[in-house]
């Protein structure tokens, strides 16, 4: 996120802070809202494929963006209450973590395989 994005989030929290407080109770309810977010992109997505046949397609790929992002600024929102000023620069660190394990030649790593169980199949 851009400097300007940050103190958006930084704004939100102020705001959220003056209006609910910012006790434990608060923060838990800033992080079960995150769960409610992504809840609501599960929802989306679903009616974006029309999986309901009863509902039929109620939802677009651009319904689904929009969910999305309202994730991204709820655990921004979170992550900035409890770390302060810290959010932007542990986002960043965790973000560029992420960007060189992508990016890591396979070799050290060892290729990513699943494999099957190894117990016996039970007799019918």
């Amino acid at each position: 996120m851009t400097p300007a994005q940050w103190s958006t989030i930084h704004n939100l929290v102020a705001w959220l802070d003056r209006e609910n407080g910012s006790d434990r109770h608060e923060i838990t309810l800033r992080l079960l809202k995150l769960a409610e977010e992504t809840g609501e992109v599960a929802q989306t997505w679903i009616g974006a494929l029309g999986q309901n046949p009863r509902k039929g397609t109620t939802h677009t790929t651009d319904d689904v963006a929009n969910e999305l992002c309202d994730v991204i600024v709820t655990a921004a929102v979170a992550l900035a209450s409890i770390t302060g000023a810290d959010a932007e620069r542990l986002f960043t660190a965790k973000l560029q973590q992420i960007a060189d394990r992508a990016q890591a030649p396979e070799a050290a790593h060892g290729p990513a395989r699943l494999q099957a169980p190894s117990h016996p199949r039970s007799a019918p």
